[in-house]
């Protein structure tokens, strides 16, 4: 099986933004489903300065050619100044779950 399916992350800084972000990228076809994770906490250097926040992890399923459009919309619509987006190959699956993305995103 090819990469043609892939695994999208992102974090959103609260619920009700993650649930949004999932929701336009579901209705705009670039997401065939987004699984919003309960909170995560979040340690990283941002600007020079050690930060620890909460998070809600984004799980976004996708095929590889939607990755750029997901990706410029994710960035027009989050609320971060650096989004995180790490795309991950699907590197086998069950076939009826991929021809479900396949009609989700037609």
């Amino acid at each position: 099986m090819s990469h043609e399916y892939v695994v999208a992350m992102t974090c959103a800084p609260s619920l009700d933004k993650a649930s949004e972000l999932a929701r336009a990228l579901v209705e705009e076809r670039l997401a065939a489903c987004v699984n919003v994770l309960p909170v995560a906490r979040s340690i990283y250097r941002w600007q020079g300065k050690l930060c620890e926040e909460p998070e809600h992890l984004c799980l976004i399923k996708t095929r590889a050619d939607r990755v750029e459009a997901l990706r410029t919309r994710l960035v027009a619509l989050h609320p971060y100044e650096v989004p995180e987006l790490v795309v991950i190959d699907v590197q086998s699956g069950h076939n009826p779950y991929l021809a479900w993305i396949d009609e989700s995103l037609s």
